[in-house]
């Protein structure tokens, strides 16, 4: 399985910035082909430019959340078949500051994983502890608490989303998971999709955790890390890219 490197630009970009960004990516590229999957995960108003400046490129691109409902009086809310229209082949569901700052529970995330793949685009579900949590020993519970939920929503579509294990505590911080610490997570999950669906090797099972240049080698190194979601190292190409090559 190829690795699957995703940038997540969280609430930042301008048109022009952002074609910039782009084109520095595609002329890193040069027209080969990466050594892994490469997906970014754009504000929502950006959407229609990605579709036009990578469209035919090999980096797909994708959305940073979806809602719940398929249409209707939900002002605010962008549609599973709204981020279809404009070539989104992802959509990032549950990530820690959406369970934060909006107070996304575990229904709400899986209810947003479901309506995205019977939309026809892949969610990536984002599981992650706190530091208090990890503290407690509460790691495992957690992000089985949270994945279980979704197992449960999707059923026999398990095999086609994507995990993202983000500890909170790493989110942001400059603070990373050693590779044995992420790896330890990373296999946990991975035995919880194998219990549930008969192909758990199909699903990725990115590293979310201030990956950046330096240290995605040696994550991506491990068994059972399938891939990275990049934050900041998503908005310089040079980073995102040496991320990607780490990938080989």
């Amino acid at each position: 399985m190829r690795k699957l490197i995703a940038g997540n630009w969280k609430m930042n970009g301008s048109l022009a910035a952002n074609a910039a960004l782009l084109q520095a990516m595609l002329d890193g590229l040069g027209g080969k082909t990466p050594a892994a999957d490469m997906a970014l995960c754009a504000p929502a108003p950006y959407l229609a430019q990605l579709q036009s400046l990578l469209q035919g490129s090999a980096i797909a691109w994708g959305a940073q959340d979806v809602s719940s409902h398929e249409q209707g009086a939900y002002t605010g809310e962008v549609s599973v078949a709204m981020l279809k229209e404009l070539g989104c082949r992802y959509a990032i569901v549950g990530h820690s500051e959406r369970r934060q700052y909006h107070g996304e529970t575990d229904a709400l995330v899986a209810a947003k994983a479901q309506r995205a793949l019977a939309g026809g685009v892949t969610p990536i579900v984002c599981v992650g502890e706190t530091l208090a949590e990890r503290d407690a020993g509460e790691t495992e519970r957690v992000v089985k608490r949270q994945l279980a939920a979704v197992i449960h929503a999707v059923a026999h579509c398990t095999s086609e989303i994507v995990v993202a294990y983000e500890p909170v505590w790493a989110i942001g911080t400059g603070k990373t998971a050693s590779p044995e610490q992420a790896q330890q997570v990373h296999a946990v999950l991975r035995a919880q999709l194998a219990a549930a669906t008969e192909h758990p090797e199909r699903v990725h099972i990115l590293y979310g955790g201030s990956m950046n240049a330096a240290n995605a080698a040696s994550l991506l190194a491990q068994p059972d890390i399938d891939g990275g979601l990049i934050g900041g190292a998503s908005l310089k190409a040079a980073d995102f890219l040496q991320i990607v090559a780490s990938a080989a």
